[in-house]
C-alpha cells in the first residue's frame, strides 16, 4: 500500500544532516519507521530486511540510546552490528579517516559514527562507498530529531501546524530541529541565554526554510516568551560531554531556564514535554519530567524504530505496508 508523497529513493545515500533531506524524504523515513513499528511491535511480524548485512558502529562518545537502539534494531532486522569504540579502532590516530572509510566499505554495508567533530563524518563520507549515518556530532544530532517527530506525530495525530519551543542551549540537537521543523510545517520558538545562541549559518538557513514553508520562527532569550502558545516544550542537557569544565558557569548562565509547570502555564492547554536524555533536574523538574505530559520515554523508545526506519531506507528497497500517517 502506498499513498505517500511520490517516489522517494534513499537507498545508498548517507545521512549526515537533515539539512540535506527535503520534506518528502523526511516524511518517507518517518513513514517507514511507523510501519516497521506497527508490523514488528504490534503485529509481531519477523522482517529480516537486513539479513546478511552488517553495520560498523563507531563511538567516540558513549550513549545509552544510540548504541542500544542501533544494535538491537539492526539485529532485529536480521543484520549484524559491530560496536567499535575509540579504543578498538583509534579513529584518525593509528589509522586515518580515509583509510578507515575505505576498509570499512569493504567489510560492512553501512556505518553509524558518533563523533566529536562533524568534519570526521564528512571525511568518512567522502571516502566511503557505503552510507554513513551521523550518530551525533558537534553540529547535528539528526537521528534524535526523527524520533522526536515520530513521537509527536503519534501523540497529536499530525505535525503540520504544531508549535515546538526549544528552551536551552543552542546546540547540535537544536540545529537539527532548525533544519527540519519548517519542512514538516512546524513552527519553532527558540529561547537561549545570550552567548549560547545557535550558529549564525543555522539561523540563516532556518529563516530561509521558515519563509519557504510558511512557518513561524521566533528567537529570544526569554523562556516564557518562547513557551507562549506552544504545543511542545523541549530542552536538552546544558553541559554536554566535553564541557564539564564549564559546568559552574553554564549553570549560572542558564538560571531561569528550568522547565516547570510555570513554564507550561503560558503554553497551550495540551502541551507536552520532550528531552533526548540523559536528563538532569536543573533542566526540568520532576513534576514535569515524570508527569503525563512528558513523552520522554516513548521518545526514547522511538529512537529504535526511527533508526531502523532510516537504516532500511538507506539499505533496502522497501515499501511500507501500512497507510502513511498524517503529517
Amino acid at each position: 500500500m502506498s499513498n505517500g508523497p511520490g517516489p522517494v529513493r534513499l537507498k545508498g545515500r548517507s545521512f549526515l544532516t537533515l539539512r540535506d533531506y527535503n520534506a518528502d524524504e523526511i516524511k518517507n523515513i518517518l513513514w517507514v519507521s511507523a510501519d516497521l513499528k506497527h508490523r514488528i511491535k504490534h503485529e509481531k511480524q519477523y522482517l529480516p530486511l537486513l539479513q546478511g548485512k552488517s553495520i560498523a558502529m563507531i563511538f567516540e562518545k558513549r550513549s545509552t540510546r544510540t548504541r542500544v537502539s542501533t544494535e538491537t534494531g539492526f539485529a532485529l532486522l536480521g543484520g549484524h552490528p559491530c560496536f567499535l569504540t575509540s579504543q578498538d579502532i583509534h579513529l584518525g590516530v593509528n589509522e586515518s579517516h580515509t583509510d578507515t572509510a575505505r576498509v570499512l566499505s569493504g567489510l560492512c554495508d553501512i556505518v553509524l559514527a558518533r563523533v566529536y567533530s562533524h568534519s570526521t563524518l564528512e571525511e568518512l563520507e567522502k571516502e566511503a562507498s557505503i552510507p554513513i549515518i551521523n550518530g551525533l556530532s558537534d553540529l547535528y544530532h539528526p537521528i534524535q530529531i526523527l524520533a522526536d517527530f515520530l513521537t509527536l506525530q503519534e501523540h497529536y495525530g499530525k505535525l503540520d501546524g504544531l508549535t515546538v519551543s526549544w528552551i536551552g542551549d543552542g546546540n547540535n540537537v537544536l540545529h537539527s530541529f532548525m533544519m527540519t521543523a519548517a519542512k514538516l510545517g512546524v513552527h519553532l520558538r527558540i529561547a537561549t541565554p545570550k552567548g549560547y545562541e545557535p550558529e549564525g549559518s543555522m539561523v540563516q538557513e532556518a529563516q530561509r526554510l521558515s519563509k519557504q514553508h510558511g512557518t513561524q520562527l521566533v528567537m529570544t532569550s526569554d523562556p516564557m516568551e518562547a513557551a507562549k502558545g506552544s504545543d511542545v516544550l523541549v530542552t536538552d542537557t546544558w553541559v554536554s560531554m566535553g564541557q564539564e569544565e564549564e559546568k559552574k558557569k553554564r549553570l549560572k548562565d542558564f538560571h531561569g531556564y528550568q522547565i516547570t509547570k510555570k513554564t507550561g502555564s503560558v503554553a497551550n492547554p495540551d502541551w507536552t514535554f520532550l528531552h533526548c536524555l540523559p536528563r538532569k533536574p536543573e533542566e526540568v523538574d520532576d513534576e514535569v519530567f515524570y508527569s503525563p505530559r512528558s513523552l520522554v520515554f516513548p521518545e526514547a523508545e522511538n529512537r529504535k524504530w526511527t533508526i531502523m526506519g532510516l537504516m532500511v531506507s538507506l539499505l533496502a528497497d522497501y515499501t511500507p505496508q501500512t497507510k502513511m500517517p498524517r503529517f
